[in-house]
């Protein structure tokens, strides 16, 4: 059998070449001279301050004995959490992903290790390092595969998050496989991990879903809130919970509101606008319940001049757009629906347009939320050129051509061929 260099091999090696003693190396790395000699003689696990000591003290890149300490760690001593926990840690810092990902390999065989693993890799994604903890959490779900515990739905929602990107569809599959996961999460995790799956399917227009998810993240929201209500219960989630419970009652019934304003139904969105600017049922007291019940009754304020506007009532037009004027936040998403709206109901809207023309640049604008602002941004560029167009306005091709681009880039094909059909349009005005 072929043997393989270790750690100790090459430090024996040094020690020849540069004409060393184990007790003048010692000096010079800081290690206690018997410790460096058990070390070499095998006869001690060699540590990750050791590794880190011997590597530096031999002029070497801290990461340059990397792979050959997973053997260490693994095979050649026996694993203990101890230097396995800092050597992980480390190699996420280094973005030494091979080495994780070859040690969590070995290490799931004893799937004692699951519990240790998911907890650092938790540790991980709260410092950002989402590639080391992704490849910990896809093996940590893969050996609880069988199990129905709430550690590996965990994983899939961790894995789920960092997953969505500018892809929609490919946002949309990671939806589809996450969403069975969600009723297996703990109570505190359900309520972000819808809010989660409500965004992805409301930004690939899928609003009957996305209301269905509104409605179950109202019912557990309401189920959670009530439970933790009571004068007996001991709130253990708000260290995980990103907002109180109450403010998902809200939001929900503000996103219910919201999929019937997208479907066209806008006297049930006003309908439901009280249910998200009524808060006198919270029974909690403080600035933080006022500044949320008054960010859901200025949200509720602005969507009732909305839905007025497109339900044809054009009598709302100048008080909505005074309303957004002192709110330099709102004014692109309301340029879009005045836009669209003036499309519908045939309105001349050039004055607004020429007030607000420095919230018309061709690049994303105040972004919140990057799923549903890119479709926005898409589809106020193809409204725009729809407008123009109709009037036939100089510039107008231009502004279609470029929401052409931002939907292919965006991926959204309703989009692109709108954007298209006024390119064309324009085109043969100019041939008449």
């Amino acid at each position: 059998m072929e043997h393989t260099v270790t750690i100790r091999d090459e430090l024996w090696a040094y020690l020849a070449q540069e004409d060393l003693s184990i007790n003048r190396f010692a000096a010079l790395s800081g290690i206690h001279s018997g410790t460096l000699s058990r070390i070499m003689k095998g006869r001690q696990a060699m540590a990750m301050s050791h590794l880190e000591r011997i590597t530096q003290t031999m002029g070497l890149a801290e990461d340059f004995f990397y792979s050959k300490y997973v053997n260490e760690c693994l095979y050649d001593s026996a694993p203990t959490w101890r230097r396995l926990r800092p050597f992980i840690l480390r190699s996420a810092q280094l973005e030494r992903l091979d080495c994780i990902e070859q040690l969590i390999h070995g290490l799931l065989d004893n799937l004692v290790y699951a519990p240790l693993l998911f907890d650092l890799a938790e540790e991980l994604f709260q410092q950002d390092k989402h590639q080391a903890a992704a490849i910990i959490y896809e093996n940590v779900a893969a050996s609880e595969k069988y199990q129905h515990s709430e550690r590996l739905a965990l994983c899939q929602y961790r894995l789920f998050v960092m997953a969505l990107g500018d892809d929609p569809q490919q946002n949309l599959i990671e939806a589809t496989l996450f969403e069975n996961y969600v009723n297996r999460l703990d109570e505190a995790h359900q309520l972000d991990a819808l809010k989660q799956l409500l965004h992805v399917y409301y930004s690939l227009h899928h609003w009957e879903k996305a209301e269905e998810l509104a409605q179950e993240l109202y019912r557990l929201a309401t189920i959670q809130y009530q439970f933790r209500s009571r004068s007996d219960h001991r709130d253990t989630s708000h260290e995980v919970l990103k907002r109180p419970v109450y403010y998902y009652i809200l939001y929900a019934q503000l996103m219910r509101s919201c999929t019937y304003e997208e479907r066209g139904d806008h006297k049930t969105a006003l309908k439901l606008v009280p249910l998200y600017t009524d808060g006198s049922w919270i029974q909690e007291k403080g600035e933080e319940v006022n500044q949320i019940v008054a960010q859901f009754k200025e949200w509720g304020t602005a969507n009732t001049y909305l839905n007025r506007l497109m339900d044809g009532q054009q009598e709302a037009l100048e008080e909505y757009v005074e309303f957004v004027s002192t709110r330099e936040k709102e004014i692109f998403a309301a340029l879009f629906r005045i836009v669209q709206t003036a499309n519908r109901y045939h309105w001349d809207v050039d004055h607004i347009l020429q007030r607000f023309s420095a919230y018309i640049p061709y690049r994303r604008h105040f972004i919140r939320d990057k799923q549903i602002n890119d479709d926005h941004h898409a589809r106020f560029r193809s409204e725009l050129a729809t407008y123009y167009l109709a009037r036939r306005r100089f510039g107008a091709k231009e502004i279609a051509m470029r929401s052409v681009d931002l939907s292919a880039e965006v991926d959204h094909d309703r989009n692109v061929i709108k954007g298209t059909i006024s390119v064309d349009f324009e085109i043969n005005i100019a041939s008449t």
